[in-house]
């Protein structure tokens, strides 16, 4: 770069730069003065609005009779009443300089709701509760299932099959449950979505006597209540599940075989194959054990045939979640981050 600034004067700045391959953007940053040159300020086009004329176009757009339209069609009924104020553009860039750029309309604007986020790591710490239909025998005939799950093990806790949807149910299916599986007060967290009975101020009051603390999910936000639908999905994909249910005994008879099935013997994919009752009822270790047992002894046969050595079952799940709080980097991480980013370059 030296010899470039040196040579510059004599054969010109061009030749100067492709002689010594230095690029003619890097030489001139070089030769400019150190410090930050003051920018031109830019003139003012001869043709743009004088202050009072956008002053005008703004009164006119915040007019009692423009305030719930967009500046397009505020523009289009000027221009069919002989009335021409500016573009439509430039209606844009007033209003974006007053800053009033967004919805001009009076709409309903829905709160903002935290997300919930929810930490098991043993059983009858965090329960999901839902409700979800089975059709009846005729159009527009539905059954209601509510269900009582337990995030950590998977474990169905509780559920009931009625003609339809009743906080008065809900009330007392969350009761019977609590008493049978000896909850403490203080020690359990219950969630649901937002539907009538989930949010019934006689729920409400009911978990408050249990010592029980409520969530719900914000709404339209299926993910928020992941475990329940995805036991729902199970219990609607069985190959045994009808299309339709004749009556309300016949759904109450399904069910019936349907949960003790699902607690006992299904092994879920999310609890390292392991049984929801196996989880729940603390027997994990000794399941998983029996399975190592197995394991060694089909490798002490044919070592070959395991070329990734010695194998293990699956570990028994530690915690589960409802919304994981994304990790945030540290200060230290962060900072080795942009150090790697800015070295990638020169390192290739």
């Amino acid at each position: 770069m030296t010899a470039a600034l040196e040579l510059a004067p004599e054969i010109g700045t061009r030749p100067a730069c492709e002689a010594m391959t230095v690029p003619r953007a890097s030489f001139y940053r070089r030769r400019r003065p150190k410090g930050v040159r003051p920018r031109a300020p830019r003139a003012r086009p001869a043709r743009s609005l004088s202050a009072d004329e956008r002053a005008r176009v703004l009164d006119v757009l915040n007019s009692q009779r423009f305030a719930d339209k967009s500046p397009a069609e505020a523009h289009a009924i000027l221009l069919d009443e002989g009335t021409y104020l500016c573009s439509l553009r430039t209606m844009y860039r007033v209003l974006k300089g007053a800053g009033q750029v967004r919805e001009r309309r009076n709409q309903l604007r829905h709160p903002s709701y935290a997300k919930p986020e929810l930490l098991a790591t043993r059983p009858n710490q965090v329960w999901s509760w839902d409700i979800t239909k089975l059709r009846g025998p005729g159009k527009w005939n539905h059954f209601a299932l509510y269900v009582v799950l337990d995030i950590f093990s998977r474990y169905v806790v509780g559920w009931m099959v009625a003609e339809g949807e009743s906080a008065a149910l809900a009330e007392q299916l969350i009761a019977d449950t609590c008493a049978k599986e000896r909850v403490a007060p203080g020690t359990l967290k219950i969630h649901a979505d937002r539907g009538s009975a989930m949010t019934s101020k006689s729920v409400a009051l009911l978990l408050s006597d249990l010592g029980v603390d409520k969530t719900h999910s914000r709404p339209h936000v299926s993910d928020d209540n992941p475990y329940s639908e995805a036991q729902f999905k199970t219990l609607k994909y069985q190959p045994s599940f009808p299309g339709n249910f004749g009556s309300l005994q016949h759904a109450r008879a399904f069910c019936q075989d349907f949960f003790p099935w699902y607690n006992l013997e299904h092994r879920h994919s999310g609890i390292a194959m392991l049984t929801p009752y196996d989880v729940h009822y603390g027997r994990s270790a000794a399941v998983l054990e029996q399975r190592q047992l197995v394991l060694d002894r089909a490798y002490e046969a044919h070592p070959e045939r395991f070329v990734a050595g010695p194998p293990s079952p699956e570990s028994a799940p530690t915690e589960a979640w409802i919304n994981k709080p994304e990790p945030r980097p540290t200060t230290e991480h962060a900072s080795e981050r942009r150090a790697e980013s800015i070295a990638a370059p020169i390192l290739q």
